[in-house]
């Protein structure tokens, strides 16, 4: 858990229900040490080469209304982007056009990220402001987001500057696994069997000739 992550996850409300259970103390200590160190939190080698990592992760804003909006993101590894100690980024796709998260951050920047590592049972959860730029606005910076090799439309960029984050608990998340990652495990099964194959079917022969 970062600094100010308490600062900002445990509102009273948090901390009453966390009294109810008996874990206010404990957390009352972190939102503390928040609390006299101001400024948001920069992200250590961990966070960057974990996200650099993911090939999506779940978005949750909140609209003028209040009520929060959670939407998945996707793309291949590497899609998102550690730009420095405090910032993220990524090319923004093209989707069903209803812009629901691009609408809410414009009226309130505040959002939340948790991005899932379901192959090792990790959780990263980030809060930090989010910004759209345009291609008219920054084209360099929306280019170098765009991976040229995704077949995706890039309708802009999207930046957030991080406050705090912490590594979730991994109890009850549920393993699952990629294409990919089914594929490096499955390869060399292939390949043994494909070799068996030969095999028998060369003592096949072998047998074939010696009963002639």
């Amino acid at each position: 858990m970062s600094k100010h992550y308490a600062s900002i996850a445990f509102t009273d409300d948090v901390r009453a229900v966390q009294s109810e259970h008996g874990s206010q103390e404990f957390y009352g200590r972190k939102l503390a040490a928040g609390q006299a160190a101001p400024g948001a939190d920069p992200l250590t080698d961990d966070e960057k080469d974990y996200l650099g990592e993911r090939d999506g992760f779940f978005l949750a804003s909140v609209s003028e209304t209040g009520w929060p909006y959670v939407q998945f993101r996707g793309g291949k590894p590497g899609f998102i982007r550690v730009l420095d100690d405090h910032t993220i980024g990524w090319a923004d796709f093209r989707g069903n056009l209803q812009y629901v998260s691009t609408g809410n951050v414009s009226g309130d920047d505040r959002v939340a990220i948790i991005a899932l590592d379901y192959g090792h049972q990790r959780r990263l959860k980030i809060y930090g402001h989010a910004r759209v730029v345009t291609a008219e606005e920054n084209p360099e910076l929306v280019k170098s987001l765009t991976d040229p090799t995704y077949d995706a439309v890039v309708e802009r960029a999207v930046l957030v500057d991080v406050e705090a984050y912490d590594w979730n608990c991994q109890q009850h998340i549920t393993p699952r696994f990629t294409v990919a990652e089914l594929e490096s495990a499955l390869a060399p099964l292939r390949d043994e069997l494909a070799a068996l194959r030969a095999e028998n079917a060369r003592l096949r022969e072998q047998l074939e000739s010696g009963r002639q």
